[in-house]
């Protein structure tokens, strides 16, 4: 799978200056790429290299990795943003696979796990070089995986995609292809900002909905960071670090979701495609600013309200410009 790939493509309909940098970015990346395979193709199989992993664990991991399992939907979402086709992944949030944002990459990709945790059989079975562990912090699970094979903790306690990303990285030997993703991301956002015009530090709400009710985003999650590198102001106790994932509200208290946006995370795009109808129904819903002056919009929960990562970034600064820029 080209390194890439998938971002390059998505910036045809971006401003001009903003698809000639990332373009730029996409080329050299792509002869980064050549150059390291180049590099490596005559290279000694058993060379290792030494990282160190969320936890400040060192692990030796082999330079080049041929077999490696994705344990977390961030892992998996940066392996293949890198160019690396993991042998095994875990299933995303709410999902019986990858998550819906990544389905086609990683289509044929053998599940190995869910977001509870991975299935050591099906690991094993996969005969992996390299276990990327994601956020996993169950020092018996640890343990076995790592008689497996290296394994390398990617997600630190902020949960800061760019850093799991760095640190994936130089796991899978793609370090400079890392940085090189990092800094179209920043391009696309600082574009982003500047288009936004008027619209520039509103205040932007993100709820993810199911049947058990309305849930909030609070800070120290994936989006939260996205929608600070553009600006946005948060409303109600979504400006405070949250507890958990997600806050659950009653209706009597949606008012703390109201802002000038809000967009409502779906994991299930199939049959939600209605959901934002069926809410503007509902009397709670009705009295939020944002659902009457229609800038209300669902979007896909599996990156927007999950774990996150590099392109579900990506992903979600496109879903902004298209809700948001005139």
């Amino acid at each position: 799978m080209a390194p890439y790939s998938s971002f390059s493509s998505r910036l045809i309909a971006r401003p001009v200056a903003s698809a000639t940098l990332l373009a730029l970015g996409a080329l050299a990346l792509s002869a980064c790429g050549s150059e390291d395979k180049a590099g490596t193709a005559g290279a000694d199989a058993s060379a290792t290299t030494q990282v160190t992993d969320a936890t400040g664990t060192k692990v030796k991991v082999p330079a080049a990795p041929e077999r490696v399992v994705a344990l977390s939907e961030m892992d998996l979402d940066a392996s293949l943003a890198l160019g690396v086709e993991p042998v095994g992944l875990t299933a995303g949030r709410g999902q019986k696979g990858a998550p819906q944002y990544l389905a086609d990459q990683a289509k044929g990709i053998p599940v190995v796990g869910a977001v509870t945790g991975p299935d050591i059989e099906k690991v094993v079975q996969a005969k992996p070089d390299v276990i990327l562990a994601g956020q996993l912090a169950d020092e018996q699970v640890l343990a076995q995986l790592r008689k497996i094979a290296p394994t390398v903790v990617t997600i630190g306690s902020t949960k800061d995609w760019k850093k799991a990303l760095q640190l994936t990285g130089s796991t899978l030997g793609k370090a400079n292809e890392a940085e090189k993703f990092l800094a179209g991301y920043e391009t696309e956002a600082a574009a982003l900002k500047t288009d936004l015009g008027s619209q520039a530090g509103a205040s932007v709400s993100v709820a993810r909905y199911s049947a058990k009710g309305t849930a909030v985003m609070q800070q120290g999650v994936f989006i939260s960071d996205v929608l600070k590198d553009l600006g946005f102001t948060r409303p109600g106790i979504q400006k405070d670090q949250g507890e958990g994932h997600s806050t659950p509200l009653s209706d009597e208290n949606l008012k703390e979701i109201d802002g000038d946006w809000l967009f409502i995370g779906s994991l299930d795009a199939g049959t939600d495609a209605d959901l934002l109808d069926q809410l503007a129904e509902k009397p709670a819903y009705q009295q939020l600013g944002a659902v009457r002056d229609k800038h209300a919009t669902v979007v896909d929960g599996t990156k927007w309200t999950s774990l996150g990562g590099a392109q579900a970034a990506v992903s979600v600064l496109e879903d902004i410009r298209k809700a948001m820029v005139k």
